[in-house]
């Protein structure tokens, strides 16, 4: 269990909260990270490269000139890998990235991720909810309250977002927003600083500490 000081959208301590989540052994930690980072990343690849072979090269079904007496290499096609424009050797072929890992080691890696960032982790309470239209500025000023610098890479973590909220980030290059219940281990390790909303860490707790 970790407990977490809760600041308010100025960043005065407002109280306490705790959040308690199954992690993984300390040996088995890192692999499990690792693993689980790099199924997210293999699934985003799409696959679809695609090269031509000799065979699928349109043209190249006369012989490009005669066998003997021109003093140059013999030549079949003018589609062999060996002249531009030729079939492409080896090339890359559509093909399925994914990764296959267990469902109930994805959530532990999730839940180990997360933990182990809670140093780094700002709990808010009603983060945003003051804002009556999207602005921008209103958000860096409170990360600045809350003594994350202009240049960290911040993930901010809300129960619901509202899309004042969204709008606001937007336009901000290294801060992003995610729903508390579609949280991945890449986003919180790639993170700087965690800003998670009070309500998101109830969401959290519900949505992730059942297992």
């Amino acid at each position: 269990m970790a407990s977490c000081v809760v600041l308010d959208w100025q960043g005065k301590e407002a109280g306490e909260a705790t959040l308690d989540l199954k992690v993984a052994k300390e040996t088995s930690a890192v692999d499990l990270m690792h693993r689980s980072v790099l199924r997210q990343q293999a699934h985003s690849r799409q696959g679809t490269a695609s090269t031509l072979t000799r065979s699928e090269v349109r043209g190249g079904g006369r012989k490009p000139y005669k066998q003997k007496g021109t003093g140059r290499a013999r030549q079949g096609s003018i589609r062999t890998p060996l002249r531009p424009g030729g079939g492409i050797i080896f090339g890359p072929k559509p093909r399925n990235y994914s990764l296959t890992m267990n469902r109930k080691e994805r959530r532990l890696a999730l839940r180990t991720a997360l933990m182990a960032r809670i140093t780094d982790m700002k709990v808010v309470k009603d983060f945003g909810k003051s804002l009556k239209i999207p602005k921008t500025s209103e958000v860096t000023a409170a990360l600045s309250r809350l003594g994350i610098s202009s240049e960290a890479k911040v993930l901010i973590i809300l129960s619901n977002p509202s899309e004042t909220i969204r709008r606001s980030v937007r336009n901000l290059k290294k801060v992003k927003l995610i729903a508390a219940d579609q949280l991945n281990v890449f986003d919180l390790l790639h993170a700087n600083s965690l800003v998670v909303g009070q309500e998101a860490l109830a969401t959290i707790q519900e949505v992730y500490g059942n297992d």
